[in-house]
């Protein structure tokens, strides 16, 4: 088994969203080349691969057919009162040339990256083009079209895998924790800024599950300002006893950098040693690790 599995193709960077849009999609791409310049990938136990594109098949284990139509009649200049009741179409989920092929290679690349950990080649996979987890079955939203979390995490528990995931964007990860809510193999840990101050307006203390799933849902919503050593003390204090008694086979993480101070998008003031800290100490659990990007819209600090 190797240690550590980078997920890119040149195929994400000649593609994506619009450049006007506030996501950059050519952070991963950016990410990439840092992370080769550093050498990180040259070691016996690193190596990287291309995305497989999900197919219309897998794409439906959590998406609707109706939706998948609508985006490919969208990205034709085809739009309705269906389309816009979708999200499609909005200034946060742009129309563009080849927007179904991008997601769903971006989406897969997530999906990827859980078959290599379920393959036994690596112990951490990383898709720095993933993360959108605001989308759900028949809606975009928050510049996420598919939920490549949700897909990813679903193709570790039809394994049979218990998942923990840990969500450390500013914006709760709505889309996630719906999907799995009322289930008991998954639980869900979201780090954000307050629904009270930021999109989506959802996260609070007590949406903790439902039926089966009660207590598996777990939010901190987080005040402005918040700066490392509060960001620190409540992933010590909260975050760490619960991952360690839930004890999950695989650990999924959402790397949004949308919290560093700046972020246009965001208010709060984190800067880069709190999530170097806080990877650390997920990396030395030495469990199975599935990490996608996330928000981050100063794309230079994103991709550092």
């Amino acid at each position: 088994m190797k240690q550590t599995c980078l997920i890119h193709s040149a195929e994400l960077d000649a593609q994506g969203y619009p450049k006007e849009c506030p996501f950059s999609t050519r952070r991963a791409g950016k990410a990439r080349k840092i992370i080769h310049s550093m050498g990180l990938m040259e070691g016996d136990d690193e190596y990287e691969i291309p995305p497989a594109a999900l197919t219309r098949e897998e794409l439906e284990k959590f998406h609707t057919a109706e939706y998948l139509d609508a985006i490919l009649q969208v990205q034709q200049g085809k739009l309705s009162n269906s389309t816009l009741a979708m999200g499609l179409g909005t200034p946060d989920c742009p129309i563009f040339a080849g927007m179904f092929d991008y997601v769903s290679l971006a989406a897969g690349a997530t999906v990827t990256g859980a078959r290599e950990i379920l393959n036994g080649n690596t112990r951490i996979a990383f898709n720095p083009s993933g993360g959108f987890h605001h989308a759900s079955p028949a809606k975009a939203a928050g510049f996420c079209f598919f939920n490549d979390v949700v897909l990813g995490i679903m193709e570790l528990t039809d394994a049979g895998k218990r998942v923990l995931f840990l969500d450390i964007d500013v914006h709760h990860g709505d889309g996630v924790q719906n999907a799995f809510y009322n289930r008991p193999d998954v639980m869900t840990i979201s780090m954000h800024e307050s629904g009270t101050t930021l999109f989506p307006g959802t996260g609070s203390v007590d949406e903790t599950g439902e039926g089966e799933g009660i207590g598996y849902s777990v939010n901190l919503p987080l005040p402005v300002g918040t700066y490392d050593a509060a960001y620190d003390l409540a992933f010590r204090q909260v975050v760490m006893p619960l991952i360690n008694k839930f004890d999950a086979d695989v650990i999924v993480i959402e790397l949004g950098m949308d919290g560093l101070a700046n972020d246009p998008l965001a208010h709060l003031s984190l800067t880069n040693n709190v999530y170097a800290d806080i990877l650390g100490t997920i990396v030395a659990l030495n469990k199975p690790l599935l990490a996608t990007g996330g928000g981050g819209y100063n794309p230079e600090n994103t991709a550092r």
